[in-house]
C-alpha cells in the first residue's frame, strides 16, 4: 500500500503518478557494489520508494571511504559495507525490504544472486565483474545499467537485453592491467559518484516504472569542466555475448584468481570453488598469533602490517600489500587452502 505522505511529492509528479508509486513498491532492485556509487544509488532508490533492495559487497568500511560514500561514518569503520548500508536505509524507509549481501560476486554465485530481481545496478568499480554482470543479465534478459567514476568524470549506459547493446558491444574485452585510470592511481572527486549515481538511479526508476524514454546512448560527464556528452552505440552483430550467446565470464572461461582492487595496498583473492569455511575453528587457529574479530559474515584477521578479510566462501581481501606473490603467500599460511 502507498503511504502518501512518504511519496507525495513525488505521487504528484505526472510522469510517476499515484499508479507509478504502486508500481515502485512492487519492483525489486539489485545494486552490485556499495562503495561511492552504490551508496548514492541505494539512498535514492530506498526513499524512493522501490519494495525491494538487494545490496551485494564483499568489502569493509574504511576511514578513506568516508570522503565520498555517503551512507557511511566513523562508527562503520571496520563493518562490512552492505550490512553498514542496510542498518542506515531501514532507519531511512522502512517499509522497503532491504537485503544485505556480504559476498564475492563470482560465475559461480552470481546467477543465484541474481534471482528475482527486475534491474541491476552497477556500483562496482571492477571491468571483470561488469563484464560477469553483462553476462548474466543478457542470458536472463534482465536490464542493468553500467557506471563508472574516477577523477572528475564519469559514464553510464542501460542496457537492455534484446533491446539496446550490451556492455561487450562497448567494450570488447577487459583492458590490460594499468591501462585504465583507477581512484587509487588518479583519484576522484567526491561530487561525480553523487552525480552519476543519480543518473542511474533515475534510469532505473524509468526502467522499473516501464517508460519510453530510456537513455539509449552512453552519457559521459565531467562535474570539473562541465562537459556533458551522449554518445550512440552500435549494437554488434558478432558481440561474443548479445550477438553469438557465448557467455564467457559466466561460464567460467576467465576467472579471478588473485587481482588488485580499488584500494590502496589491497589484494582480493577468489579460490577456485567457493568453500564453506568455520570462522570458530579458524578463530581458534589464528588467536594465539594475531589479533582476530569474527563479525559472523567476516573475520578479521591482523598480523604485522597486514589484516586479512576473511569470507566464509573463503574469499579474502588482503590488506598492507599491493604485491600479489605475498597476499598468496599470507592467505595459503593462515586461511590453509
Amino acid at each position: 500500500m502507498v503511504v502518501n505522505d512518504r511519496y507525495s511529492r513525488q505521487i504528484i509528479l505526472k510522469i510517476i503518478g499515484k499508479k507509478g508509486q504502486e508500481r515502485l513498491t512492487k519492483s525489486r532492485v539489485m545494486i552490485i557494489g556499495c562503495g561511492a556509487l552504490g551508496t548514492t544509488i541505494a539512498n535514492n532508490i530506498v526513499r524512493s520508494g522501490v519494495g525491494f533492495i538487494r545490496i551485494v559487497d564483499r568489502d569493509i568500511v574504511e576511514l578513506n571511504n568516508l570522503q565520498r560514500q555517503i551512507l557511511f561514518d566513523e562508527n562503520d569503520i571496520g563493518n562490512p559495507k552492505a550490512i553498514a548500508a542496510a542498518e542506515k536505509l531501514e532507519k531511512i524507509n522502512s517499509d522497503v525490504v532491504i537485503e544485505p549481501v556480504v559476498d564475492d560476486v563470482n560465475h559461480t554465485n552470481i546467477e543465484k544472486i541474481m534471482k528475482n530481481v527486475d534491474v541491476v545496478i552497477d556500483g562496482t568499480d571492477n571491468m571483470f565483474i561488469r563484464f560477469l554482470i553483462n553476462d548474466t543479465c543478457v542470458k536472463h534478459i534482465i536490464p542493468w545499467i553500467y557506471c563508472g567514476v574516477v577523477e572528475t568524470y564519469g559514464m553510464t549506459m542501460n542496457i537492455l537485453p534484446s533491446q539496446t547493446p550490451c556492455l561487450r558491444c562497448l567494450i570488447q574485452n577487459i583492458p590490460d592491467g594499468g591501462i585504465l585510470p583507477t581512484c587509487d592511481t588518479v583519484g576522484v572527486i567526491n561530487t561525480i559518484p553523487s552525480i552519476m549515481g543519480s543518473i542511474e538511479s533515475t534510469e532505473a526508476l524509468k526502467i522499473l516504472l516501464g517508460k519510453k524514454d530510456i537513455n539509449n546512448d552512453l552519457i559521459i560527464y565531467d562535474v570539473w569542466r562541465h562537459s556533458f556528452e551522449k554518445v550512440e552505440i552500435k549494437k554488434n552483430p558478432d558481440c561474443e555475448c548479445c550477438g553469438k550467446h557465448n557467455y564467457e565470464f559466466l561460464n567460467g572461461a576467465f576467472k579471478e584468481d588473485i587481482v588488485s582492487i580499488c584500494e590502496k595496498g589491497a589484494i582480493q583473492i577468489i579460490p577456485v570453488k567457493p568453500i564453506k569455511i568455520s570462522f570458530d575453528e579458524l578463530e581458534k587457529k589464528l588467536r594465539s598469533i594475531g589479533k582476530v574479530e569474527n563479525r559472523k559474515v567476516i573475520l578479521r584477521f591482523k598480523i604485522k602490517n597486514y589484516e586479512l578479510n576473511i569470507f566464509q566462501n573463503g574469499g579474502a581481501i588482503i590488506l598492507g600489500t599491493n604485491d600479489k606473490k605475498i597476499a598468496k603467500s599470507l592467505y595459503t599460511k593462515y586461511v590453509g587452502i
